[in-house]
């Protein structure tokens, strides 16, 4: 992001629109996340234990539905999707995240799908993802890969961080600062 798309960004969120992101930037801009979420949150903290007690044993494909998105302008590799594969339990917050996105100028996202469902440990890691669940999914992975810091170099609007906020889901490039790409329907 150039410093007036910074400035812009600290304004939305908050905080003092210096063009300097750092702490300041990053507490603020989760508490303007945290502060969409759904107050009754249907999520469970993301550690282990507490996944597999919400969503069942990863890789359990009987938890998983074909959700349709047709029409949402989603694409995996330049062509269309007609459905993705996630856990039935955030089927229609997922839904909604998309249908919110698809309808703002961040729509480009969903052009750059990049999977939900995948039974896998996370990338550098013996933990299992949540894409394991079903309940992660990636855009936009060539511009907000695993080590690309966010804001400064990775590409993902504030305003698809915010589709997934108001449906409860944490953005990793907003809570971790890297790894923008993935959302996960944890809290």
């Amino acid at each position: 992001m150039t410093k007036a798309e910074i400035i812009a960004l600290q304004a939305r969120i908050g905080t003092t629109p210096d063009g300097i992101w750092g702490d300041v930037s990053t507490a603020a801009c989760e508490r303007h996340l945290r502060a969409l979420m759904p107050k009754q949150h249907r999520w469970t903290t993301g550690d282990e234990t507490s996944v597999i007690a919400r969503f069942g044993e990863p890789g359990d494909e009987e938890q998983l539905v074909n959700l349709p998105v047709i029409g949402l302008g989603i694409k995996y590799e330049g062509k269309p999707v007609r459905t993705i594969r996630c856990h039935h339990l955030v089927a229609d917050s997922l839904l909604a995240a998309l249908t919110e996105i698809a309808a703002t100028p961040a729509r480009w996202i969903l052009a750059e799908y990049a999977g939900c469902f995948n039974c896998r440990p996370m990338r550098g890691s013996s933990r299992l993802s949540k894409h394991a669940w079903g309940i992660a999914i990636d855009f936009a992975p060539a511009t907000n890969g695993l080590r690309t810091h966010w804001p400064r170099a990775a590409s993902m609007p504030i305003v698809a961080m915010e589709a997934f906020a108001r449906q409860g889901w944490l953005s990793a490039g907003a809570f971790w600062n890297s790894d923008a790409m993935h959302f996960e329907a944890t809290r």
